[in-house]
Parts: structure tokens; sequence; C-alpha cells
């Protein structure tokens, strides 16, 4: 594994116009990922499958547009971490205490540093949290991405 993928920056694949900030880095993840693996929590499907019906139902992309994403999605080599629920109520339920973070980013963080692989995110809080406990951010300055 190369990085632990939040879904804020795999969901710009999908609908870019709704953080136009982050499409660069967005864009720069995805390159990455075509040839090398990350790894996310077991949640990270289900933030994926709310956030489409959401986009779909304010018809910002189609039903066409979410189904070619997701075979996307399906093309990369994105492992789904199989302890995050055995986690939940211990370490990520700590962290999100400490942190101030949802139970849902307190689990990419206890991911990233259970395996000590960089965080691709887009989310500023948990982008913060992780810094602070040490967590190296995927592409962020001074970080060689061929680790």
């Amino acid at each position: 594994m190369n990085l632990v993928l939040d879904a804020s920056v795999a969901l710009l694949w999908l609908a870019p116009q709704t953080n136009p900030a982050g499409v660069d880095y967005a864009a720069s993840t995805l390159k990455a990922l075509r040839q090398s693996q990350a790894v996310a929590p077991s949640l990270f499907a289900f933030e994926i499958a709310n956030v489409v019906t959401k986009l779909e139902y304010k018809e910002v992309v189609t039903e066409a547009d979410s189904q070619r994403y997701i075979a996307v999605l399906e093309r990369l080599d994105i492992t789904v971490d199989q302890a995050t629920a055995a986690h939940a109520l211990g370490d990520t339920l700590n962290l999100a205490r400490r942190y101030k973070l949802s139970a849902y980013n307190a689990a990419y963080l206890e991911l990233t540093l259970r395996t000590g692989l960089p965080l691709a995110t887009l989310d500023a809080g948990l982008a913060k949290a992780a810094t602070t406990a040490g967590v190296s951010i995927f592409g962020a300055p001074g970080f060689n991405q061929r680790h």
C-alpha cells in the first residue's frame, strides 16, 4: 500500500465542481493511484454511495456519470481495511475525542496511524488532526510520493 485514501479526494473525480480548489490535488492523487495502491477504511464505500446518491438527487451528476465513476474506482487498486470496525470503539473513538473529529474521519486517521501510510485527504479538519498526530499528508510539500 502507498497511501490511505479519503473519500473527500475520490469524490472529486466524480464532481470536481463541488471543490474547485481541490481538483489538482485529486487529479494528482488519481494519477499516482493508477500506478500504486491505496487502502481505505471499510466505511469508504458507504461514504461514496451516500454522496453519489445525494449528487444524483441534486442533479449535479447523472446516474450514467456515477456508473462511469464507479467503474474507475473498481479499476483502481483500493483495498478495503477489514479491521476498521474492530478499532471503532477503542482507538478510533479515542482519536475522535482527542482531535474533535467525526468517527468517520477518525477512522481514516486510525488507519493511517496503524499502517504508517500517508493520508490523501481534502478535509481540512482531518488533515490538521493527521499532521498534529504525526501523519504524513500525501502530496504535501516535502513529501516524496515514491514512498
